[in-house]
């Protein structure tokens, strides 16, 4: 039996719940539960892919067998999820996603780490991440950025930190940790879209609805009090991601800062959504408590997530090859620091 990594599994369930939660929902129809409402991935076995599935009698878990058999290595665990996607959409009735109709080396070859640029670990992107930047052309740019995003990391101390807030496993303690953390991220990454907001290529990102500080202010001061600003500290990592969306926004580089916006905001308006759920009922908190998460003013949110694809295609296509993988480094970067705060907040835990 193959036991994959703490860090492995939360980065194959954040990108699952980030960017592809239509495809756990259909997952969940097709194997289990058609009157599914919601869909989460929750873990990876070598056997089976894990979901938490809500339908009108309630809350359920969902184990569903890879169509291939076990699996014993990390690159082979997406190339077993889109396996599992094809046989659902093949039982559903429904078609598959263009890039997923027929499994290529391009779409089932491992992606690197989120980490590959300097300023996240320092390391190079390996090959398997420089292929991913070619033929960007011939792809719409959001599909390339979306499977370059998979996780590849070596330290897994600390990262189930995300995952136990997830599985309702945290404590309060451990959610207000999370919300001072992203205060930080969004005072630095709000005031970086300011600074390119007149730019062209930033138009179509940053509606006005997207802002989140003050629902950030608002949820600190009802989970700590008035005096909240003075109690809450930035962890290493956070301050270190802060620092490098700044330095990317006073660079004047707009792909660089979609890159950290994409990141940030497809996964709150997608896994965060689930998140603000479990959090809520779990320590029974108000909608001041997780305000954070409420996107009501945007409207229908998978309506604005494909617009948002839509303008990352167009941003897509005027980049040429180099900026684009640039900007694909950039994407791993910012997961690497989100991984990095979430052990961050993982070990100060364990030090308490």
């Amino acid at each position: 039996m193959t036991i994959f990594a703490d860090d492995v599994i939360s980065g194959v369930t954040r990108h699952m719940n980030g960017d592809h939660a239509g495809d756990n929902l259909l997952i969940a129809q097709a194997f289990g539960y058609p009157e599914a409402t919601e869909s989460t991935m929750v873990g990876v076995t070598d056997a089976a892919g894990q979901w938490r599935v809500t339908d009108p009698a309630g809350e359920h878990e969902l184990s569903v067998s890879w169509p291939n058999g076990p699996i014993s290595e990390r690159p082979q665990i997406r190339s077993a999820v889109v396996e599992l996607y094809q046989a659902a959409c093949a039982k559903l009735g429904v078609p598959a996603r263009e890039e997923h109709q027929a499994p290529t080396a391009a779409t089932t070859a491992p992606h690197g780490e989120h980490g590959a640029h300097a300023h996240a670990h320092g390391k190079q992107a390996d090959a398997a991440q420089s292929d991913a930047a070619q033929g960007t052309e011939d792809r719409p740019f959001s599909v390339v950025i979306r499977e370059s995003s998979w996780s590849d990391h070596s330290d897994s101390e600390g990262a189930t930190f995300m995952e136990d807030i997830m599985r309702g496993k945290g404590s309060l303690q451990d959610y207000i940790d999370l919300v001072a953390q992203h205060f930080f991220m969004y005072e630095a990454l709000e005031a970086a879209a300011d600074r390119v907001a007149s730019d062209p290529d930033f138009s179509g990102f940053h509606a006005p609805a997207l802002v989140r500080l003050p629902a950030l202010e608002a949820d600190l001061a009802h989970l700590i009090g008035a005096d909240w600003r003075e109690r809450i500290v930035a962890a290493p990592a956070t301050a270190a991601y802060a620092a490098r969306i700044s330095e990317v926004a006073a660079e004047g580089w707009v792909a660089g800062v979609v890159a950290h916006h994409y990141t940030r905001y497809l996964g709150d308006l997608s896994g965060g959504q689930y998140i603000a759920k479990r959090v809520a009922k779990q320590h029974d908190l108000p909608s001041a408590g997780v305000e954070f998460y409420d996107f009501t003013e945007l409207g229908d949110l998978a309506e604005f997530k494909n617009q948002y694809r839509a303008a990352l295609d167009v941003l897509g296509t005027r980049l040429d090859e180099a900026e684009r993988a640039r900007m694909l480094d950039e994407v791993r970067t910012a997961y690497a620091f989100n991984t990095a705060v979430f052990r961050d907040l993982g070990q100060a835990k364990l030090a308490a």
